[in-house]
């Protein structure tokens, strides 16, 4: 296993209060995770301090499948279509799991939104996102791009760690942060370079942004 999972445990080890620390075997479990419609687990609570059992409906998948009937089959210059979709899934995901796991409250941000049931912080975030991303790769909706390991940034060293799922375009190898956490449950996840990311993007109207704003 990559060095980058055993920074995340360690990260997530210490923001935790010892009462809500994860297993490290669960996370490492979740996240290597094969996940099938009928049965997979998503990461809740803060470094995935709460684990929950989800199934989805035929129906409920179609919402997602209806995202991307719009592409053309392995055009290459529909990588940021692609892309979109990829986003816009996320979202829908988040909506239709959020109803069923009581997440569907999870606000953008973690630490100023702690005291509000179902939150996620962005551990949470990137570990699910990378699992929904594996069901539609499964089912051949993702075509353009290979799924990699979970990104971070900020260790520790210039301020709190974050973390995010990560998608490389096949045809051009270009990194792409999909990160799930600037917003509110079930809106589209960001989608941005990676080298963006990692140098401390934030979206200009993400209500993150606009707190801090207006804490000031």
């Amino acid at each position: 296993m990559r060095q980058w999972f055993y920074s995340l445990l360690l990260g997530i080890t210490l923001l935790l209060p010892l009462s809500a620390q994860a297993s490290i075997a669960d996370i490492t479990r979740i996240y290597k995770q094969t996940p099938k419609l009928d049965a997979f687990e998503i990461c809740t609570g803060g470094g995935c301090a709460e684990i929950k059992q989800v199934a989805l409906t035929s129906d409920e998948w179609k919402v997602v499948t209806a995202i991307f009937e719009d592409q053309s089959p392995n055009n290459a210059s529909d990588a940021p279509l692609e892309r979109k979709h990829i986003a816009e899934a996320i979202g829908a995901l988040e909506r239709v799991v959020g109803a069923k796991t009581g997440t569907s409250t999870d606000r953008a941000g973690t630490f100023d939104n702690s005291r509000y049931p179902g939150q996620l912080d962005c551990n949470d975030e990137a570990i699910n996102s990378t699992t929904y991303m594996r069901l539609m790769y499964q089912h051949g909706l993702i075509k353009l791009h290979a799924i990699e390991s979970m990104g971070t940034r900020s260790y520790f060293l210039f301020g709190w760690p974050h973390s995010t799922a990560v998608i490389h375009e096949l045809a051009s190898g270009e990194r792409y942060a999909v990160d799930s956490w600037f917003y509110d449950n079930g809106a589209p996840a960001t989608i941005v370079p990676f080298a963006a990311w990692k140098s401390g993007y934030f979206p200009a109207d993400s209500p993150i942004i606009k707190g801090r704003a207006a804490a000031k």
